[in-house]
C-alpha cells in the first residue's frame, strides 16, 4: 500500500482543528504541572517531571507540526509517537490523582491529558485513513 501525498499542501481543517486542541490542552497541563512543582521546593515526584516534559515538548513540537503538515509522512509519525507519550501521561495522571480526595486542580491535569491524547489518536487515525484511502494501488509504480 503506497501512501497518497499528491495535493496536500497544509493541514487538513480538521487535523489543523485538532492540532490547536492538542496544543491548547498541552499548554493548560503544562501551566498546572509547573504550579504544583513550584509549590514543592524539596521533592517532585517522577511522574509530574515527565507530565512537564511531555507537555513542554508537545507545546514546543506542536507549533513545529502546523509547518509539517505539509509532509503527511512525518506528521503521522509524529501523531503516534506523541499519542503514546501522552496515553502514559494519562495512565500517570490516572494513578496518581483519582481520588476524591485529590483538588480540582489535579481532575483538571487529568482531563486536559485525556484531551490531548484522544485528540493525537483521532490524528493518527485519520492522517492514516487520508494518506492510505483504505485501498491498494491500482497503478503500476514503474
Amino acid at each position: 500500500m503506497a501512501r497518497d501525498t499528491a495535493g496536500r499542501f497544509a493541514l487538513p481543517p480538521f487535523l489543523l482543528a485538532s492540532n490547536i486542541l492538542i496544543w491548547i490542552s498541552a499548554v493548560i497541563v503544562m501551566g498546572i504541572v509547573s504550579y504544583f512543582i513550584s509549590l514543592n521546593d524539596r521533592y517532585v515526584s517522577g511522574h509530574l517531571i515527565y507530565e512537564e516534559v511531555i507537555s513542554v515538548l508537545t507545546v514546543a513540537f506542536f507549533l513545529i507540526s502546523f509547518v509539517l503538515g505539509t509532509y503527511p509522512g512525518y506528521i503521522l509519525l509524529f501523531n503516534i509517537i506523541f499519542s503514546y507519550l501522552w496515553l502514559v501521561s494519562v495512565v500517570f495522571t490516572a494513578e496518581d490523582w483519582s481520588s476524591d480526595y485529590a483538588g480540582a486542580l489535579s481532575h483538571t491535569v487529568e482531563a486536559f491529558s485525556f484531551i490531548a491524547f484522544f485528540f493525537l489518536l483521532f490524528n493518527v487515525l485519520y492522517d492514516w485513513h487520508l494518506g492510505f484511502r483504505g485501498h491498494s494501488r491500482t497503478t503500476s509504480a514503474v
